[in-house]
């Protein structure tokens, strides 16, 4: 049966109210969100699209004048109004989307009596591959399904109720939205057979029992250390095609909290493990889990230095109309992902790597972890995660 991992991030809306690579720029941006998120959520499962949300907010940079375009492109670390990065954005999101399994889609969602300058159009157009649809805000509810259905519609179904009712009003203007499907199986599939009832040890201390996924192998693997002596392992789990992974992370003492790795993840720290790892043969156990969650990332961005976008006295968006001021009312994402025997349907989830010495060396994912599933090409980041406890079933 076919897999399908799903992801969809929308900046929710532009309202009225009474030196590396660009696609290195967009994966450090993307983990620094992902890193004030998992901190400021120590105890819970954390599931990002770090694509997702440089995307979104690429978008909106392309729009922003003044002190609002020199936070964004402060806190985010690039511009796409920098010469040549609006194409190096379009092949980036080619490139990604060309991929077997993978489909990558922005859109635009205005107010139908609202005019956006040229400019603005054109930067969407030749950035994002999108133009503006057309939508009655004085409908809200309406609004709202025809937001949602464009997101079922690049989600593959996964995802069919992204804006609860009454989540639009008749004040919004512009909705900016990022959709990122994901399908792949394992190249070397888990055998059910082998799968197990094991215990978990979560977060919090407690412990429940998780379906164990068991898979021998050969796989790319590395031990690191960080700046304050921490050591942690990297395991790759490649999916079928070699240009789509999941890397896998942990502590290697099990005291260590996850906490104490986030500060290890930047686009050159990765590729630092990818030139440092050894195919070696291994046991992995993992646990075969899904996750569902929902996530408002205004709190993390007005920690990061972007708060004046979201208040309306300070937020300038000139570049994307005149009509009326407009300023971000709210930014969110929802991730959906399952993990299992054969492959990875879903989103972002956290991943950490646990191992005992054996005769064949076992990685055993019985306690908390981060994962990071990578279009290994570009070297962009599809999702993050951080599990610290499975969910109900």
């Amino acid at each position: 049966m076919p897999l399908v991992c799903s992801v969809v991030l929308v900046l929710l809306a532009l309202s009225r109210v009474g030196q590396g690579s660009l696609q290195d720029r967009q994966t450090d941006f993307g983990l620094q969100v992902f890193s004030q998120l998992a901190r400021s959520s120590a105890q819970t499962n954390v599931v990002l699209s770090p694509y997702g949300v440089a995307s979104v907010l690429a978008m909106a940079q392309l729009g922003a004048a003044g002190k609002t375009r020199r936070a964004l492109t402060s806190a985010a670390g690039f511009s796409l109004l920098d010469r040549g990065a609006s194409r190096q954005q379009r092949l980036l999101q080619r490139d990604v989307s060309s991929e077997d399994g993978v489909e990558v889609a922005s859109g635009v969602m205005v107010e139908r009596k609202m005019s956006l300058e040229k400019g603005y159009r054109r930067a969407l157009a030749k950035a994002f591959q999108t133009h503006p649809h057309q939508v009655d805000f004085t409908r809200p509810e309406k609004a709202v399904a025809v937001i949602n259905s464009w997101v079922s519609d690049h989600t593959a179904g996964a995802i069919p109720e992204f804006l609860e009712p009454g989540s639009l009003t008749d004040e919004t203007r512009l909705v900016l939205l990022n959709a990122l499907h994901f399908k792949a199986l394992w190249k070397v599939p888990f055998d059910p057979k082998l799968t197990q009832e094991r215990m978990f040890h979560c977060a919090n201390g407690s412990s429940v029992p998780v379906h164990m996924m068991r898979l021998t192998n050969r796989f790319n693997y590395g031990e690191f250390v960080t700046a304050e002596g921490l050591d942690y392992d990297v395991m790759e789990v490649p999916y079928e095609g070699d240009s789509l992974s999941m890397l896998l992370v942990s502590p290697i003492e099990a005291e260590v909290p996850l906490s104490m790795l986030l500060e290890e993840f930047t686009s050159q720290r990765i590729q630092q493990w990818r030139g440092e790892m050894r195919n070696v043969r291994r046991q992995l156990a993992m646990p075969r889990f899904s996750l569902d969650s929902e996530v408002n990332l205004k709190p993390t961005l007005v920690g990061m230095g972007l708060g004046d976008m979201f208040n309306l006295a300070t937020a300038d968006f000139t570049r994307i109309t005149t009509d009326e001021r407009l300023c971000v009312s709210k930014v969110m994402q929802k991730v959906k992902i399952e993990v299992n025997e054969q492959g990875t349907k879903g989103a972002a989830a956290t991943a950490a790597v646990m191992f005992s010495r054996m005769a064949v060396e076992e990685i055993t994912l019985d306690r908390p972890f981060l994962f990071f599933i990578q279009h290994k090409p570009t070297g962009t980041l599809l999702f993050t995660g951080q599990f610290n406890h499975p969910q109900q079933q």
